[in-house]
């Protein structure tokens, strides 16, 4: 199968600049849903990641059945994301009483177990290969993993470390410039854990951009 093909049948878009920019939007327009809803609204951390939840599930249903990629579907599912990761994060954190750096850990096995999971399961975690459901829902698993680390590793890194939001944003934005780097030197990273390693961080940047 050409690359082409592959492109046509896989529900996930090209991982380009215009990708990055669109992805920050999504994700500083998810944090900020998050947190209106948990926090502004008073519903509580738990309440509001079972509202959020409740949304990604629907969301995750719908890109799952669509046939091919539609793009606005897509980005209202990485919305989905990022509220229930924001909410979810901010539970763990802070609600379980284990702090920044225990649920940082903790999502961090999180997200490692899914992405084993998913390589054991099916063989890959090539997001080209993101062509039938089962594959699907790895993908979408593995993102809201990411995305709830990503907010609870800028929550320490910006508060308890002491780096404030644009150090935070400069400290990951250095790390991903390494990983991009020893991907491009190496070939040997699965591309998908690039992604997840961005997908991660990127609501350090969106924190940045609300907040500074």
């Amino acid at each position: 199968m050409n690359k082409n093909l592959e492109a046509t049948l896989s529900k996930v878009p090209e991982v380009s600049l215009a990708f990055w920019v669109i992805k920050i939007a999504a994700t500083t327009l998810g944090e900020t849903g998050g947190d209106a809803v948990s926090m502004s609204m008073k519903l509580g951390y738990l309440i509001g990641t079972a509202i959020f939840a409740a949304f990604f599930l629907i969301a995750v249903a719908a890109q799952i059945k669509a046939k091919k990629f539609y793009p606005f579907l897509y980005w209202i599912t990485i919305i989905a994301t990022t509220t229930v990761g924001t909410t979810l994060a901010d539970f763990v954190d802070r609600s379980l009483g284990i702090g920044y750096a225990g649920g940082s850990l903790l999502l961090f096995c999180l997200l490692m177990t899914s992405l084993f999971t998913w390589h054991r399961s099916l063989g890959t975690v090539s997001v080209t290969n993101v062509r039938s459901p089962e594959a699907e829902m790895f993908y979408w698993v593995t993102i809201m993993f990411s995305q709830t680390l990503g907010t609870a590793l800028g929550d320490w890194t910006t508060g308890t470390a002491g780096f404030g939001y644009v150090g935070g944003a400069s400290v990951f934005s250095g790390l991903l410039a390494l990983i991009v780097a020893a991907y491009s030197w190496t070939k040997n990273l699965s591309n998908l854990a690039v992604l997840g390693c961005f997908h991660s961080h990127t609501p350090t940047w969106s924190n940045a951009w609300r907040f500074s």
